[in-house]
């Protein structure tokens, strides 16, 4: 039997030896908290002396144990908080089964208790609570890993290992506050984002999830059945054709942040299921949009780190307005000395050879231009950067440049060497629509997997008319990444899909 299983099966042994005191080691009724760890430590003033009748719960995480008088580390979602247990002041009776016993023998790290006391300050200043009253709650059948942390509490041992944490993401959260502090800043960029949106009158709004036909971006899908209706539906990739409905329904503004699916390879910036935020406002146009998402992002880093800098990696990025802008050819043009913007097909395809840029026979003309590009720029552009008129082969959704043929209204912003948003002026000229979702259906003939579907519900809505428009979709994962300065979009994720366990 390996050290964990004896150590399970000791915890085992322990839960039974409390149910034989007739303890119930997971009682059900609710308990009464007044205060935290959080609240507690950073408030106590001893000549207030205030919080004198609290009451706790929370996890076990350290016991020292001294004869009659013991030590504990109480972690609750806050923090973490001392806790001072006398046997004589917990078991003022004759039976001191409670603590000489259940506390000093039986009770685990990782078990939850419930405490009620008085808040202290030891000889040494901590802040302490003296326990009148313990209650276990839950018994914990499985250790917590051990936990190493440097001065500044940084975990530095096990624990830290990628397949541990994105797969027992809960033992993680325990153990671990930094992954809890990037969740929570997660959450704050999705409560600063909403009320930059609200506070413009934009409505939030929910789309399928399950579509008869995929669409909004080019991507392979998921695939499933529903066999009540005997159809085929697919998992959407993006929601952006059912937020244009909208558009064309009369709403000025609608976002939706949304969970979508594409059945493709995994990296540290891929997840197959992944979220973004897609925004759609009537009378607008990509110039309006960068501004926008210029002036939210900023929004966003002040909000959760009190200053438009961010240390990302070994990069400090400034998110503060103006951000710099390319059009695409002038980035090509600027990073690798080649001007791509003339070229036809197969001049493309001599220029991405010379750079060194594989290539595949199914790839048209966009998607070349688009892997020269990726290859050769995308990595350099740490500080956020809009990328701007692209060529119409890559955008079968986004409306013609108004002024440079060939090209249309559409910009990538680019921050830390990845995209984090892809917007456009909106196509709403129905003909046109068709036109280059046929365009499409000839790549998906090439062998383009990831070319567009034509979607004649789609063309329908847009024959009644949709104002101009401008739309955007941004990535939450991967602003996570960069807002919580993370390595790995399984680390902004709560629970990453992974391969089956061994």
């Amino acid at each position: 039997m390996s050290e964990l299983n004896e150590q399970q099966q000791l915890r085992r042994s322990a839960l039974e030896q409390i149910r034989a005191l007739n303890v119930n080691p997971y009682p059900g009724a609710e308990v009464e908290v007044t205060a935290t760890s959080k609240e507690i430590v950073s408030s106590f003033d001893p000549e207030k002396n205030n919080f004198q009748d609290v009451k706790l719960a929370g996890r076990l995480m350290m016991k020292r144990v001294m004869g009659k008088a013991s030590f504990v580390e109480l972690l609750d979602h806050t923090g973490t908080i001392q806790l001072y247990i006398a046997r004589d002041e917990i078991a003022p009776d004759e039976d001191k089964t409670l603590y000489n016993t259940i506390f000093k023998k039986l009770l685990d790290i990782g078990d939850i208790i419930h405490v009620s006391g008085a808040a202290f300050h030891t000889k040494t200043g901590q802040t302490t609570i003296r326990v009148k009253t313990l209650k276990l709650l839950s018994k914990s059948l499985r250790p917590l890993p051990v936990v190493k942390t440097d001065a500044e509490g940084h975990v530095h041992d096990a624990v830290t290992d990628p397949e541990f944490r994105y797969r027992q993401r809960y033992a993680d959260l325990i153990i671990n506050q930094e992954s809890k502090n990037v969740f929570r800043q997660r959450t704050q960029m999705y409560r600063s984002m909403r009320e930059f949106l609200d506070g413009k009158g934009y409505l939030e709004v929910e789309t399928p999830i399950l579509q008869p036909l995929y669409g909004g971006a080019a991507a392979r899908p998921f695939k499933t059945h529903h066999n009540t209706l005997d159809m085929t539906l697919y998992l959407r990739i993006a929601n952006e054709l059912y937020l244009k409905r909208l558009i064309v329904g009369g709403f000025e503004g609608v976002y939706e942040f949304s969970k979508d699916f594409r059945n493709e390879g995994m990296s540290r910036y891929h997840n197959p299921e992944f979220t973004q935020i897609e925004l759609y406002v009537a009378f607008k146009d990509y110039e309006w949009m960068m501004n926008t998402v210029e002036e939210m992002i900023e929004k966003v880093a002040i909000d959760i780190h009190g200053t438009t800098k961010v240390q990302v990696g070994e990069h400090l990025i400034d998110f503060k307005r103006p951000w710099q802008r390319f059009t695409m050819f002038e980035a090509i043009k600027h990073f690798t000395g080649v001007d791509i913007s003339e070229m036809d097909e197969d001049e493309l395809r001599a220029a991405a050879k010379k750079l060194q840029v594989g290539l595949d026979p199914s790839m048209g003309k966009g998607k070349i231009i688009d892997e020269i590009f990726g290859e050769t720029c995308e990595a350099q552009l740490i500080q956020p950067t809009h990328i701007t008129d692209y060529p119409i082969e890559m955008s079968p959704l986004a409306k013609k440049h108004r002024s440079k043929p060939g090209l249309v209204e559409r910009f990538e912003s680019i921050c830390n060497g990845k995209e984090i948003c892809n917007a456009f002026t909106e196509l709403n000229d129905p003909i046109d629509q068709r036109v280059r979702f046929e365009e499409q259906l000839t790549l998906s003939k090439r062998g383009d997997d990831e070319a567009m579907m034509l979607d004649e519900d789609f063309l329908r809505a847009l024959e009644y008319g949709m104002p101009p428009t401008a739309g955007l979709g941004i990535g939450m994962d991967r602003l996570a990444m960069i807002m919580t300065n993370s390595n790995s979009i399984q680390d902004v994720l709560f629970f990453p899909q992974m391969k089956k366990e061994k």
